[in-house]
């Protein structure tokens, strides 16, 4: 059977960066910008975002481009006879299905808030503690949760069932290209309100008061988190875009662009919410609350609030829904190509069993709500814990060990296959760095996030 390819470049980088964007930018990185006080936060974050996070995100494209192969069977294409690399193929495969098992259930509460600011359910005047009551009662309700998660798995898995290009590719270019205008509108907005300019001062300029309150060494280690874990590393859902990708590219410059646009996203994430929160006086370190309690307390109380609110919640459905995608592909590739089934067959199977994976995150906010299954940590943290601070991490250093040991694929065999085509090449130079500083810094981010 011959390999489904994107039918053009701009299809390949506004999937990939599809999969990059999601939750971890427009939710994750605005409150941890908060908490670290801004500025250098944001400075640490970028650099660490081109010294470790362009590297391996070449690496697992590199890996799908050789290999022309899913997570599984390209470990098994590339590895030398005997070795047992292609065991961790099964690893990325349990971490697609397990990010997917919490990333419904929060996929589904940002319909449920688009849905209320459309219909008016949220309003401008609307009592602070109304609307900061809302998070509660939709969590304690496991029907509109459950009915959510599963439209979400059917949705997302029709979309696949036609394809490559005209499924993903498709879809994903007409939402990614609405993400960015919506983006740019929100910020544009925002940008015009009262407190605007506070808000863009503690965003942007460095001050010595966040590393003195926050500590450097705290400051650093979140930056790397944030940057590694925002483009989904260590589960092949980049790997499988690199198995569709033309050799007209050097992967070098490809994974810089798919990190610049990932980066826009989140650095226009907190274009939109630090003004907002500054103009109405909500204190923008207030953690993962942030975009449910919080910002619709800044928008019931904005004129045109509830316009403004549809928008950022239909600009995060799309943000959301752009890596349920990515991840829903990357499941079905694998299954396509080690299991041999036909597409529609992968899609019905993983439909079924994505529909009942995702219950247990939705009940754990009701009717399971005392089963705390790791660390005293409720059913989604404990599923995003196995997921971000292990999974990730110990997937990339995997991959990072496969391109650039001699008892992986090697050094060269990786740098012949990133340089392909025509851009930016990466030096043999790099080689010590690749092989002894990176490793050591992935283990960095392992360790802080297990302690």
């Amino acid at each position: 059977m011959k390999r489904e390819s994107f039918r053009s470049r701009l299809g390949f980088l506004l999937v990939s960066a599809g999969c990059a964007i999601g939750i971890g930018n427009v939710w994750r990185f605005p409150y941890v910008t908060g908490k670290n006080g801004g500025g250098y936060f944001v400075l640490f974050y970028i650099l660490c975002l081109l010294i470790m996070g362009v590297p391996v995100l070449t690496m697992e494209l590199a890996v799908g481009r050789a290999s022309r192969k899913s997570a599984i069977l390209a470990y098994k294409t590339l590895e030398k006879p005997k070795s047992k690399w292609h065991i961790h193929g099964w690893f990325c495969l349990i971490g697609c299905y397990l990010l997917m098992m919490y990333y419904t259930t929060v996929s589904g509460w940002m319909v449920s808030y688009f849905g209320r600011f459309l219909t008016g359910k949220f309003y401008y005047g609307m009592p602070a503690e109304d609307a900061s009551a809302v998070f509660g009662q939709l969590l304690s309700d496991p029907v509109e949760m459950g009915i959510l998660a599963v439209a979400i798995v059917i949705v997302g898995f029709i979309v696949c069932s036609f394809g490559l290009q005209k499924g993903l590719e498709r879809v994903s270019k007409v939402m990614m290209l609405a993400l960015l205008f919506l983006i740019l509108v929100l910020a544009v907005h925002s940008l015009t309100l009262s407190g605007a300019a506070e808000g863009m001062k503690f965003y942007l300029l460095p001050s010595m008061d966040s590393i003195r309150e926050n500590g450097l060494r705290s400051l650093i280690t979140d930056a790397m988190n944030q940057a590694f874990f925002t483009l989904s590393l260590g589960i092949a859902a980049m790997e499988i875009f690199g198995s569709y990708m033309s050799d007209d590219h050097a992967l070098a410059g490809e994974s810089i662009r798919i990190c610049a646009l990932d980066t826009f996203v989140a650095l226009m994430a907190g274009t939109i919410i630090f003004p907002a929160c500054f103009s109405y006086g909500v204190a923008p370190e207030q953690g993962p609350s942030l975009l449910f309690v919080t910002l619709p307390q800044v928008f019931v109380n904005m004129s045109g609030g509830r316009f403004w609110g549809t928008l950022f919640f239909l600009f995060m459905m799309f943000a959301s829904m752009s890596t349920v995608l990515a991840v829903f592909e990357n499941i079905l590739a694998v299954c396509m190509d080690t299991f041999g089934w036909s597409r529609k067959k992968a899609v019905f199977i993983n439909g079924v069993l994505l529909m009942l994976l995702s219950l247990p995150c939705v009940f754990g906010y009701n009717i399971w709500s005392d089963f705390h299954p790791i660390l005293g940590k409720d059913v989604l943290d404990s599923e995003d814990f196995l997921v971000s601070n292990l999974l990730l991490p110990i997937g990339s250093l995997v991959y990072l060990l496969f391109c650039v040991t001699k008892w992986g694929w090697g050094f060269d065999k990786y740098l012949a296959e990133v340089n392909k085509g025509t851009g930016i090449k990466l030096s043999p130079k790099l080689k010590p760095y690749f092989q002894w500083v990176l490793p050591i810094l992935i283990v960095i981010i392992l360790l802080q996030g297990l302690l």
